[in-house]
């Protein structure tokens, strides 16, 4: 078996007060604790093996095999925006200021991506995970995740909107062109308060092309920054998608409490050390939605405390493989195009 969902065959209530026992819980085993010494090491580390990539980079100049080291540069960018996600949910230190300096830092500096514009998008995710009117990343746009966002779409639209699922991964690739293009756009509409912000992106800017283009001849700069950047929004985008595509989607007249509206759109991926690395710790999606600020490294031991919790009270608890939650998530998406293809099929 793959998938594990766990229930008691009831539906608890959970409102109001069902989420404090289980904060308590987590509270009682340290969980939420900082960890500020190991993401210190772990930050560091990244940094380290990016500044090395960058070295080898150099070191084989203007060779065309300069190209199979976007692979471990787009992984480790991966891993930067990881960081920059846990100090925007103020997972490593104490301090709100040090957090934006660290998220900044990841963000703008290293990633060239505003963290401003990433803070603000994925705060409101997380107050109404899979909520099509409050949750930016199931809004409409080139994706649609509920039939009445698909109906009446035409031409281009119509077409997306159909092949969805078979096109889901392939739009990955341009996701990092997107997160900077995005970022980019915050920016300049708020360029009067948001100066640090634009002057680390444009630092960023700056930084990386100069290096590639001093570096590798002006074609190899171009497809290695194409490639570097088609990993990178690959990896990241491959991360966040099995977390909440295809689990329950909240109406406005759903009246779930915290615990409910946290666990009942969200689901676990299995694995071991090697996918709690490759994933950033959000394949415990259920414990980082309950508990954004706990720190990465805790989420494992939080997971059983929770799974448990959520047997006792007889709320549904998901738990699959990863190949699996990948199925789910484009299952929906395809059954979102149905009545397109249908209507396609019969003009």
């Amino acid at each position: 078996m793959t998938t594990t969902a766990t229930t008691s065959g009831t539906t608890p209530d959970t409102r109001g007060s069902g989420f404090a026992p289980l904060l308590r819980e987590i509270k009682a085993a340290g969980l939420l604790e900082r960890r500020t010494a190991a993401y210190a090491i772990s930050i560091g580390v990244n940094v380290a093996l990016m500044a090395l990539t960058w070295v080898a980079i150099a070191a084989i100049g203007s060779s065309w095999w300069v190209l199979l080291l976007a692979l471990p540069l787009g992984i480790l960018t991966t891993r930067a925006a990881f960081f920059g996600h846990d100090a925007g949910h103020q997972q490593i230190g104490s301090s709100r200021k040090l957090h934006d300096w660290i998220g900044m830092l990841h963000a703008d500096l290293l990633l060239g991506m505003s963290y401003g514009w990433w803070n603000d998008k994925h705060n409101r995710h997380h107050a109404n995970p899979n909520h099509t009117d409050k949750d930016p990343d199931v809004g409409e746009g080139i994706l649609v995740w509920t039939r009445e966002q698909a109906e009446g779409r035409k031409g281009l639209e119509g077409w997306l909107s159909r092949n969805q699922a078979r096109i889901f991964f392939p739009l990955l690739t341009l996701e990092g062109f997107n997160l900077k293009y995005s970022g980019i756009r915050y920016l300049l509409a708020r360029r009067r308060t948001e100066k640090v912000e634009l002057g680390l992106m444009a630092s960023h800017l700056v930084a990386y092309f100069t290096a590639l283009f001093v570096l590798l001849s002006p074609a190899q700069a171009l497809v290695f920054a194409l490639l570097h950047h088609m990993i990178f929004g690959l990896h990241l985008g491959s991360v966040f998608a099995p977390g909440h595509k295809g689990m329950e989607m909240p109406g406005d007249d759903s009246d779930w409490g915290h615990l409910e509206k946290q666990v009942l759109t969200s689901r676990n991926i299995k694995g071991g050390v090697a996918t709690d690395w490759m994933m950033g710790g959000l394949n415990y999606q259920i414990e980082h939605h309950l508990f954004p600020s706990m720190p990465r490294a805790n989420l494992r031991f939080a997971q059983p405390i929770v799974q448990q919790y959520c047997e006792k009270v007889g709320l549904p608890y998901l738990t699959t493989g990863l190949i699996d939650s990948y199925r789910m998530g484009l299952r929906h998406m395809h059954e979102v195009g149905h009545d397109l293809r249908a209507e396609k099929s019969f003009s």
